[in-house]
């Protein structure tokens, strides 16, 4: 039967008029089998439409529906179940992971379809060609691709995988159908910099507009890498000289191309001990989620907060962070206690779980939060950044909840948006 389950009808909408319940089934619109959410998007684009639902008894029903274009039906789907992933990059950071993690942390993905409705980075090295034309025919735009190396025998040894299409010739074929794609390099020393990296982005960049960014980011290595290939971390020196090389180039291309194109993770000016970018050379931040221009984005909006405080009831506040942007937080919560009245204790939670190297705020676990504020005077309230909780469901990498921190902390323990704003909202109420 297939189809797609209706998880949920929105009240008063045109599905809930039609008497279209949660637990019925949506086969078909205008005659179009669905495949996934994509594909009920695409077909419920008219304004007449012919519907065949199955009902939750078994029930068939064909229903005809006109309404305005720009009035949504109302139906909400579960998200699609993630193609699995078919590489073995030499990077991965699944394969480094501990035991006893939330069970989907171990689920390697690998669908162009998510890439398209959520940002998803994708290599393509596992879909065919019925995929690729799907995505020039229902103009999936933008997607977001792993590229790694655009040499085709470096990209097969970097993704652990054999007869490999060159992922050039799929991005010139998407290019060619208006596809726009954002791209990425996982920078691995010694491996895929130098020459490699030169002609990476010689033929993305040639491929601007519809490669319209490119972000090299540093890989990832846990303590967690027994039978795994043997790879070099990015240390603070090949940080500097990464960034001395190759920020003129990216000055020089979007001085060439127009606006912004080739960006470094933040995490290589933190480990360089350098100062970020102005911020108008990160454009419209398209790679902000992956870790490009977080740090300035928060340093000019605490500029906004500390320009606006106001003193409070005094109080003390223990905020925990990564080791990574320690500095920068620590220096803003100073600068809000001066202004507020408030005492902030900024606090940087080691990674025991992963291993020292790994410093970023979203892979802290709830355990090693505990074992990190034990010997702290915690003071009244503790904030913990959302990037640390798993989205939608309050919990921790190591499954630990909210409730369980603040069981073991004995303080009352808030969520709060990571940035500046989230921080000055949690402290005032607003």
């Amino acid at each position: 039967m297939d189809g797609l389950l209706i998880e949920k009808v929105m009240p008063g909408s045109v599905a809930s008029e039609l008497e279209i319940e949660a637990g019925d089934r949506l086969l078909a619109i205008n005659g179009h089998r669905l495949r996934d959410i994509i594909d009920y998007n695409f077909f419920s684009a008219d304004e007449e439409l012919t519907l065949e639902v199955v009902k939750s008894d078994g029930e068939v029903w064909e229903i005809e529906v006109e309404r305005d274009e720009s009035e949504p039906l109302g139906l909400m789907f579960p998200a699609p179940v993630p193609a699995q992933c078919g590489n073995k990059c030499v990077f991965c950071f699944v394969h480094q992971l501990p035991k006893g993690l939330r069970a989907p942390l171990y689920v390697k993905d690998e669908d162009y379809r998510l890439s398209f409705l959520y940002g998803n980075y994708v290599t393509l090295a596992n879909i065919g060609r019925a995929e690729v034309e799907r995505i020039k025919e229902q103009r999936l735009s933008p997607l977001y691709i792993s590229v790694h190396a655009t040499d085709p025998m470096l990209r097969e040894k970097l993704l652990g995988k054999s007869g490999i299409v060159p992922i050039l010739e799929v991005m010139e074929e998407l290019a060619a159908a208006r596809i726009t794609m954002h791209t990425q390099v996982v920078l691995c020393p010694g491996i895929n910099d130098g020459s490699f990296l030169e002609q990476t982005v010689n033929d993305l960049a040639a491929l601007y507009p519809l490669v319209a960014s490119l972000a090299v980011v540093p890989l990832g290595l846990t303590r967690h890498r027994k039978g795994l290939p043997e790879l070099r971390p990015v240390t603070s020196d090949y940080a500097a000289d990464l960034i001395a090389a190759w920020q003129p180039r990216a000055k020089e291309l979007a001085g060439r191309l127009g606006e912004p194109f080739l960006f470094f993770a933040d995490e290589f000016f933190i480990k360089a001990g350098l100062p970020f970018p102005p911020i108008e050379e990160y454009g419209d931040f398209h790679q902000v989620e992956n870790g490009v221009g977080m740090v300035p984005l928060f340093l000019d909006e605490a500029a906004e907060v500390l320009d606006q405080a106001q003193p409070l009831q005094p109080a003390t506040i223990t905020v925990v962070t990564g080791e990574s942007p320690y500095q920068y937080l620590s220096d803003f919560l100073r600068n809000l206690g001066q202004k507020t009245g408030i005492t902030f204790r900024p606090v940087a939670i080691r990674n025991r779980l992963f291993g020292d190297s790994v410093t970023v705020t979203g892979l802290v676990s709830g355990r090693d939060i505990i074992d990190g504020l034990r010997e702290v005077e915690v003071g009244d309230l503790v904030l913990i950044p959302d990037v640390m909780l798993k989205e939608g469901e309050g919990v921790f990498l190591d499954d630990l909840s909210v409730a369980d921190l603040q069981d073991a902390l004995h303080k009352e323990t808030v969520v709060v948006e990571s940035t500046p704003w989230g921080i000055y909202r949690a402290i005032t109420g607003v």
